[in-house]
Protein backbone atom coordinates (compact mmCIF):
# COMPACT_ATOMS: atom_id res chain seq x y z
CA UNK A 1 0.00 0.00 0.00
CA UNK A 2 1.50 3.39 -0.94
CA UNK A 3 2.43 5.93 1.71
CA UNK A 4 0.08 8.92 1.96
CA UNK A 5 0.93 12.21 0.33
CA UNK A 6 0.74 14.66 3.21
CA UNK A 7 0.66 18.36 2.39
CA UNK A 8 0.77 21.39 4.70
CA UNK A 9 -0.54 22.38 2.20
CA UNK A 10 2.22 21.81 -0.40
CA UNK A 11 5.03 19.99 1.40
CA UNK A 12 5.27 16.28 0.58
CA UNK A 13 6.32 13.95 3.39
CA UNK A 14 5.79 10.43 4.63
CA UNK A 15 3.33 10.27 7.47
CA UNK A 16 4.38 7.96 10.27
CA UNK A 17 1.54 6.60 12.41
CA UNK A 18 1.52 8.00 15.94
CA UNK A 19 -0.04 5.11 17.81
CA UNK A 20 1.13 2.20 15.67
CA UNK A 21 -0.55 0.77 12.62
CA UNK A 22 -3.38 -1.27 14.12
CA UNK A 23 -5.09 -1.20 17.49
CA UNK A 24 -5.33 -4.98 17.75
CA UNK A 25 -7.02 -5.05 21.14
CA UNK A 26 -10.03 -3.01 20.09
CA UNK A 27 -13.02 -5.32 19.86
CA UNK A 28 -15.00 -4.21 16.82
CA UNK A 29 -16.73 -5.65 13.80
CA UNK A 30 -14.33 -3.77 11.53
CA UNK A 31 -13.16 -5.92 8.66
CA UNK A 32 -9.80 -4.55 7.41
CA UNK A 33 -10.34 -6.38 4.14
CA UNK A 34 -12.99 -3.80 3.26
CA UNK A 35 -11.29 -1.66 0.63
CA UNK A 36 -12.88 1.48 -0.76
CA UNK A 37 -12.10 3.39 -3.93
CA UNK A 38 -11.36 6.52 -1.91
CA UNK A 39 -7.77 7.57 -2.27
CA UNK A 40 -7.67 11.31 -1.49
CA UNK A 41 -8.54 12.80 1.87
CA UNK A 42 -8.42 16.43 3.03
CA UNK A 43 -8.16 16.84 6.81
CA UNK A 44 -8.75 20.13 8.62
CA UNK A 45 -7.57 20.65 12.18
CA UNK A 46 -4.89 18.03 11.51
CA UNK A 47 -2.64 19.09 14.39
CA UNK A 48 -5.25 18.47 17.09
CA UNK A 49 -5.54 15.20 18.97
CA UNK A 50 -8.43 13.93 16.82
CA UNK A 51 -6.83 15.21 13.63
CA UNK A 52 -3.60 13.42 14.50
CA UNK A 53 -5.52 10.18 15.02
CA UNK A 54 -7.32 10.66 11.70
CA UNK A 55 -4.00 11.04 9.87
CA UNK A 56 -2.90 7.75 11.38
CA UNK A 57 -6.16 5.96 10.59
CA UNK A 58 -6.09 7.05 6.96
CA UNK A 59 -2.43 6.20 6.37
CA UNK A 60 -2.14 4.70 2.92
CA UNK A 61 -4.32 7.40 1.41
CA UNK A 62 -3.20 10.63 -0.26
CA UNK A 63 -3.72 13.14 2.56
CA UNK A 64 -3.87 16.93 2.34
CA UNK A 65 -3.43 17.81 6.02
CA UNK A 66 -4.29 21.36 7.04
CA UNK A 67 -3.74 23.10 10.36
CA UNK A 68 -5.28 26.47 11.15
CA UNK A 69 -2.03 28.00 9.97
CA UNK A 70 -2.37 26.58 6.46
CA UNK A 71 -6.17 26.83 6.13
CA UNK A 72 -8.57 29.14 7.93
CA UNK A 73 -11.86 27.33 7.39
CA UNK A 74 -13.79 30.54 8.03
CA UNK A 75 -12.24 31.96 4.85
CA UNK A 76 -14.59 30.87 2.08
CA UNK A 77 -12.19 31.53 -0.79
CA UNK A 78 -9.33 29.77 0.98
CA UNK A 79 -11.49 26.69 1.51
CA UNK A 80 -12.53 26.68 -2.15
CA UNK A 81 -8.88 26.85 -3.25
CA UNK A 82 -7.73 24.13 -0.83
CA UNK A 83 -10.46 21.72 -1.91
CA UNK A 84 -9.90 22.44 -5.60
CA UNK A 85 -6.17 21.76 -5.21
CA UNK A 86 -6.59 18.56 -3.17
CA UNK A 87 -9.46 17.11 -5.25
CA UNK A 88 -10.47 14.97 -2.25
CA UNK A 89 -12.89 12.09 -2.21
CA UNK A 90 -13.58 12.84 1.45
CA UNK A 91 -13.12 15.88 3.68
CA UNK A 92 -12.65 15.16 7.40
CA UNK A 93 -13.28 18.27 9.49
CA UNK A 94 -11.48 18.06 12.82
CA UNK A 95 -11.33 21.82 13.31
CA UNK A 96 -13.50 23.31 16.05
CA UNK A 97 -13.83 26.19 18.46
CA UNK A 98 -13.95 24.07 21.62
CA UNK A 99 -13.28 26.63 24.37
CA UNK A 100 -16.64 25.97 25.96
CA UNK A 101 -16.60 28.82 28.47
CA UNK A 102 -14.90 31.35 26.21
CA UNK A 103 -17.64 30.82 23.63
CA UNK A 104 -20.10 32.58 25.95
CA UNK A 105 -18.28 35.88 25.36
CA UNK A 106 -17.09 35.06 21.83
CA UNK A 107 -20.25 33.79 20.09
CA UNK A 108 -19.32 35.09 16.64
CA UNK A 109 -16.07 33.13 16.69
CA UNK A 110 -17.79 29.99 17.97
CA UNK A 111 -20.50 30.10 15.31
CA UNK A 112 -18.00 31.12 12.65
CA UNK A 113 -15.89 27.99 13.15
CA UNK A 114 -18.44 25.46 14.45
CA UNK A 115 -21.35 26.32 12.15
CA UNK A 116 -20.80 28.64 9.19
CA UNK A 117 -17.40 27.20 8.26
CA UNK A 118 -19.01 23.76 8.22
CA UNK A 119 -21.48 25.04 5.65
CA UNK A 120 -18.54 26.27 3.56
CA UNK A 121 -16.88 22.86 3.75
CA UNK A 122 -20.15 21.10 2.93
CA UNK A 123 -20.68 23.25 -0.14
CA UNK A 124 -17.10 22.71 -1.31
CA UNK A 125 -17.47 18.97 -0.80
CA UNK A 126 -20.70 18.94 -2.76
CA UNK A 127 -19.17 20.93 -5.61
CA UNK A 128 -16.35 18.40 -5.97
CA UNK A 129 -18.42 15.28 -5.32
CA UNK A 130 -16.71 14.58 -2.00
CA UNK A 131 -18.08 13.16 1.23
CA UNK A 132 -17.89 15.33 4.35
CA UNK A 133 -17.10 13.94 7.80
CA UNK A 134 -17.85 16.30 10.68
CA UNK A 135 -17.81 15.84 14.46
CA UNK A 136 -20.55 16.92 16.86
CA UNK A 137 -20.79 16.91 20.64
CA UNK A 138 -22.83 15.56 23.54
CA UNK A 139 -23.29 19.15 24.71
CA UNK A 140 -26.23 19.50 22.29
CA UNK A 141 -28.31 17.76 24.97
CA UNK A 142 -29.53 19.41 28.18
CA UNK A 143 -28.42 16.39 30.21
CA UNK A 144 -30.88 16.96 33.03
CA UNK A 145 -31.50 13.28 33.74
CA UNK A 146 -30.17 11.27 36.64
CA UNK A 147 -27.54 8.51 36.60
CA UNK A 148 -30.20 5.87 35.88
CA UNK A 149 -31.44 7.60 32.73
CA UNK A 150 -31.19 5.87 29.36
CA UNK A 151 -28.32 7.02 27.14
CA UNK A 152 -29.25 9.47 24.41
CA UNK A 153 -29.63 8.07 20.91
CA UNK A 154 -29.65 9.92 17.60
CA UNK A 155 -33.43 10.42 17.76
CA UNK A 156 -33.36 12.30 21.08
CA UNK A 157 -34.30 15.95 20.77
CA UNK A 158 -31.34 18.33 21.27
CA UNK A 159 -31.62 21.14 23.79
CA UNK A 160 -28.35 23.11 23.85
CA UNK A 161 -27.70 25.07 27.04
CA UNK A 162 -24.67 27.14 25.96
CA UNK A 163 -23.31 29.14 23.05
CA UNK A 164 -20.80 26.41 22.31
CA UNK A 165 -23.52 23.75 22.27
CA UNK A 166 -25.79 25.83 20.03
CA UNK A 167 -22.96 26.52 17.57
CA UNK A 168 -22.15 22.81 17.34
CA UNK A 169 -25.79 21.89 16.79
CA UNK A 170 -26.15 24.36 13.92
CA UNK A 171 -22.94 22.92 12.47
CA UNK A 172 -24.50 19.45 12.53
CA UNK A 173 -27.57 20.71 10.70
CA UNK A 174 -25.49 22.44 8.03
CA UNK A 175 -23.26 19.40 7.51
CA UNK A 176 -26.25 17.10 7.11
CA UNK A 177 -27.58 19.21 4.24
CA UNK A 178 -24.85 17.52 2.19
CA UNK A 179 -23.57 13.97 1.69
CA UNK A 180 -22.08 13.70 5.15
CA UNK A 181 -21.32 11.65 8.22
CA UNK A 182 -21.76 13.57 11.47
CA UNK A 183 -20.23 11.75 14.42
CA UNK A 184 -21.07 12.98 17.90
CA UNK A 185 -18.10 12.47 20.19
CA UNK A 186 -17.65 13.22 23.88
CA UNK A 187 -14.75 14.03 26.21
CA UNK A 188 -12.01 13.09 23.73
CA UNK A 189 -8.83 11.58 25.17
CA UNK A 190 -5.75 9.71 24.05
CA UNK A 191 -2.95 12.13 23.31
CA UNK A 192 0.41 10.66 22.28
CA UNK A 193 3.44 10.90 24.52
CA UNK A 194 5.06 13.83 22.74
CA UNK A 195 1.88 15.92 22.63
CA UNK A 196 2.44 19.65 23.13
CA UNK A 197 -1.03 20.98 22.45
CA UNK A 198 -4.13 21.63 24.50
CA UNK A 199 -5.08 18.75 26.80
CA UNK A 200 -8.47 17.17 27.20
CA UNK A 201 -10.03 16.69 30.63
CA UNK A 202 -9.06 13.03 31.03
CA UNK A 203 -5.52 13.72 29.86
CA UNK A 204 -5.23 16.44 32.50
CA UNK A 205 -6.64 14.15 35.19
CA UNK A 206 -4.12 11.42 34.37
CA UNK A 207 -1.23 13.92 34.30
CA UNK A 208 -2.32 15.21 37.71
CA UNK A 209 -2.54 11.72 39.15
CA UNK A 210 0.95 10.93 37.92
CA UNK A 211 2.25 14.15 39.48
CA UNK A 212 0.62 13.30 42.81
CA UNK A 213 -1.64 16.35 42.82
CA UNK A 214 -5.14 16.43 44.24
CA UNK A 215 -7.50 16.55 41.26
CA UNK A 216 -11.03 18.03 41.45
CA UNK A 217 -13.47 15.79 39.55
CA UNK A 218 -17.23 15.86 39.15
CA UNK A 219 -19.32 13.27 40.95
CA UNK A 220 -22.57 14.39 39.29
CA UNK A 221 -21.52 14.47 35.62
CA UNK A 222 -22.05 11.18 33.78
CA UNK A 223 -20.32 10.78 30.42
CA UNK A 224 -19.27 8.32 27.72
CA UNK A 225 -15.65 9.29 26.95
CA UNK A 226 -14.19 8.86 23.47
CA UNK A 227 -10.71 7.46 22.73
CA UNK A 228 -9.49 9.27 19.60
CA UNK A 229 -7.95 6.07 18.20
CA UNK A 230 -11.35 4.35 18.30
CA UNK A 231 -13.16 7.40 16.88
CA UNK A 232 -10.68 7.55 14.00
CA UNK A 233 -11.09 3.81 13.34
CA UNK A 234 -14.88 4.20 13.27
CA UNK A 235 -14.54 7.13 10.91
CA UNK A 236 -12.49 5.16 8.43
CA UNK A 237 -14.85 2.21 8.72
CA UNK A 238 -17.91 4.29 7.81
CA UNK A 239 -16.10 5.83 4.85
CA UNK A 240 -14.59 2.57 3.57
CA UNK A 241 -17.76 0.55 4.06
CA UNK A 242 -19.92 3.12 2.32
CA UNK A 243 -22.32 3.17 5.28
CA UNK A 244 -25.49 5.23 5.09
CA UNK A 245 -24.87 8.94 5.50
CA UNK A 246 -26.26 10.72 8.53
CA UNK A 247 -25.81 11.25 12.23
CA UNK A 248 -24.02 8.69 14.41
CA UNK A 249 -23.04 8.66 18.07
CA UNK A 250 -19.38 7.63 18.27
CA UNK A 251 -18.23 7.25 21.88
CA UNK A 252 -16.72 4.40 23.82
CA UNK A 253 -19.48 2.16 25.09
CA UNK A 254 -20.83 2.46 28.61
CA UNK A 255 -20.85 5.47 30.89
CA UNK A 256 -19.63 6.61 34.30
CA UNK A 257 -19.11 9.76 36.34
CA UNK A 258 -15.87 11.67 36.04
CA UNK A 259 -15.06 10.53 39.59
CA UNK A 260 -15.50 6.86 38.65
CA UNK A 261 -13.35 7.26 35.54
CA UNK A 262 -10.60 9.04 37.46
CA UNK A 263 -10.66 6.33 40.13
CA UNK A 264 -10.23 3.63 37.49
CA UNK A 265 -7.39 5.59 35.88
CA UNK A 266 -5.56 5.78 39.21
CA UNK A 267 -5.98 2.02 39.67
CA UNK A 268 -4.55 1.30 36.22
CA UNK A 269 -1.67 3.69 36.82
CA UNK A 270 -0.96 2.13 40.23
CA UNK A 271 -1.00 5.51 41.97
CA UNK A 272 -3.08 6.86 44.88
CA UNK A 273 -6.43 8.31 43.81
CA UNK A 274 -5.97 11.81 45.21
CA UNK A 275 -9.34 13.09 44.05
CA UNK A 276 -11.42 15.98 45.33
CA UNK A 277 -15.13 15.22 44.78
CA UNK A 278 -17.03 18.24 43.44
CA UNK A 279 -20.45 18.85 41.89
CA UNK A 280 -21.56 21.18 39.14
CA UNK A 281 -22.97 23.44 41.86
CA UNK A 282 -19.56 23.78 43.52
CA UNK A 283 -17.90 25.59 40.63
CA UNK A 284 -18.77 28.67 38.65
CA UNK A 285 -18.31 28.05 34.97
CA UNK A 286 -19.50 30.47 32.31
CA UNK A 287 -21.18 27.74 30.25
CA UNK A 288 -23.62 25.15 31.55
CA UNK A 289 -22.53 21.51 31.46
CA UNK A 290 -24.97 18.63 30.92
CA UNK A 291 -25.05 16.46 34.04
CA UNK A 292 -26.10 13.21 32.35
CA UNK A 293 -24.81 12.84 28.82
CA UNK A 294 -24.24 9.16 28.15
CA UNK A 295 -24.64 8.39 24.46
CA UNK A 296 -25.85 5.19 22.81
CA UNK A 297 -23.79 3.63 20.00
CA UNK A 298 -26.50 1.29 18.74
CA UNK A 299 -26.80 2.95 15.33
CA UNK A 300 -23.05 2.74 14.76
CA UNK A 301 -23.08 -0.93 15.84
CA UNK A 302 -25.92 -1.66 13.43
CA UNK A 303 -23.76 -0.16 10.67
CA UNK A 304 -21.10 -2.76 11.52
CA UNK A 305 -18.74 -1.08 14.00
CA UNK A 306 -18.80 -1.91 17.71
CA UNK A 307 -17.06 0.70 19.86
CA UNK A 308 -15.04 -0.86 22.70
CA UNK A 309 -16.00 -0.01 26.27
CA UNK A 310 -14.51 3.07 27.88
CA UNK A 311 -12.73 0.79 30.38
CA UNK A 312 -11.07 -1.13 27.56
CA UNK A 313 -10.12 2.09 25.79
CA UNK A 314 -8.65 3.58 28.95
CA UNK A 315 -6.61 0.42 29.57
CA UNK A 316 -5.24 0.38 26.01
CA UNK A 317 -4.34 4.07 26.09
CA UNK A 318 -2.54 3.90 29.44
CA UNK A 319 -0.70 0.76 28.32
CA UNK A 320 1.00 2.62 25.46
CA UNK A 321 1.19 6.07 27.00
CA UNK A 322 4.19 7.70 28.64
CA UNK A 323 3.98 10.72 30.98
CA UNK A 324 2.82 13.84 29.20
CA UNK A 325 5.08 16.78 28.48
CA UNK A 326 3.87 20.16 29.75
CA UNK A 327 1.27 21.68 27.42
CA UNK A 328 2.51 24.78 25.64
CA UNK A 329 -0.99 26.19 25.22
CA UNK A 330 -2.52 25.13 28.53
CA UNK A 331 -4.53 27.74 30.38
CA UNK A 332 -3.62 29.09 33.82
CA UNK A 333 -3.61 26.48 36.55
CA UNK A 334 -6.20 28.37 38.58
CA UNK A 335 -8.73 28.21 35.76
CA UNK A 336 -11.27 25.53 36.58
CA UNK A 337 -12.06 24.93 32.91
CA UNK A 338 -8.40 24.12 32.22
CA UNK A 339 -9.12 20.55 33.33
CA UNK A 340 -12.78 20.33 34.30
CA UNK A 341 -15.17 19.51 31.48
Amino acid sequence: MPQPLTTHPTTVANHEPVWGSVDVNARTKYDPSVVSEIRRVLVTGSSGQLGTAILNAFSGYHIAAHTHGSLDITNIEAVKRAVAEARPDVIVNCAAFNLVDDAESRPLEAFGVNAFAVRTLARAAEQHGATLVHYGTDFVFAGLGGPDSAPYDEFAAPSPQSVYAASKLVGEWLALESRAYVLRVESLFGMPADWKGRRGSLDNIVAGLEAGREIPVFTDRTISPSYVVDVAAATRYLVDAGAAYGLYHCVNSGHATWYQIATDAARLLGVPARLKPITTEDVRLAAARPRFCALSNRKLASAGFDMPTWQDALRRWLAVRRPLVPSVVEGPRDRMDAHIE
